[in-house]
């Protein structure tokens, strides 16, 4: 005769066993999807997912969409253009804003 109680004994401990590599399983899977959506999202627009083009503007270096044509600047970069030219942003935003309705 069988002993039932290390039949029961080893069911749980089989049933621990699978509900923990299950759960690792789930967290490498997690993991991988998240090191490809980075992967993927390298060097791409994150409103579009075009392709991000290293560009220039009056001397300082920045990436650019060419797709829906946004820009993202360096830490310094933003500081640079603004001491390289005299008028605020402000004004550029405004007389821009008023030569298109125009």
């Amino acid at each position: 005769m069988k002993d039932s109680w290390k039949e029961r004994e080893n069911a749980f401990e089989d049933q621990y066993i699978y509900e923990l590599e299950k759960k690792q399983l789930a967290e490498r899977k997690r993991q991988e999807l998240e090191q490809q959506a980075v992967a993927m999202s390298k060097d791409r627009c994150p409103k579009c997912g075009a392709v991000i083009v290293a560009t220039s503007f009056h001397g300082v270096s920045m990436d650019q969409c060419p797709e829906c044509r946004g820009v993202w600047l360096g830490p310094n970069d933003f500081k640079m253009l603004a001491s390289k030219d005299h008028r605020t942003w402000f004004d550029i935003w405004f007389k821009e804003q008023d030569q298109n309705q125009k």
